[in-house]
């Protein structure tokens, strides 16, 4: 039986870790998507390295009941091989990476690291 709701063939490869950066809608916050995307996320790809696998960025469009807000105005996901691979990567750069914080938003992220399971 395989653990949790990893197949076989997933379980054979190493896992990985996603580290989630949300940023929570309220109605006297602010958030500039084309910064994030054009100018943060850029930086923090090149400051990261080859330790970041992947980046997906989400905009939040509205909640689960028609013409509701959405919980979150955005979201990033980077993907690396493990926890001890994010920290090497980000730990050198987070002054300057934190510091581009108040360039885009007033929100203060909430940072999650996940083991991806699928």
């Amino acid at each position: 039986m395989g653990v949790g709701c990893q197949s076989a063939a997933h379980q054979r490869r190493e896992a990985m870790i996603k580290v989630s950066v949300l940023y929570q809608n309220a109605e006297d916050k602010k958030f500039d998507m084309a910064y994030y995307c054009n100018r943060h996320i850029p930086m923090v790809k090149q400051k990261l390295g080859s330790a970041c696998k992947r980046v997906d960025v989400d905009q939040g469009l509205g909640g689960a009941q028609p013409g509701s807000k959405p919980a979150f105005v955005a979201m990033a996901h980077l993907v690396f091989d493990s926890v001890d691979a994010f920290q090497k990567a980000f730990g050198p750069h987070a002054d300057a990476i934190m510091g581009d914080i108040p360039n885009y938003t007033n929100i203060q992220p909430i940072i999650q690291l996940n083991e991806v399971k699928m």
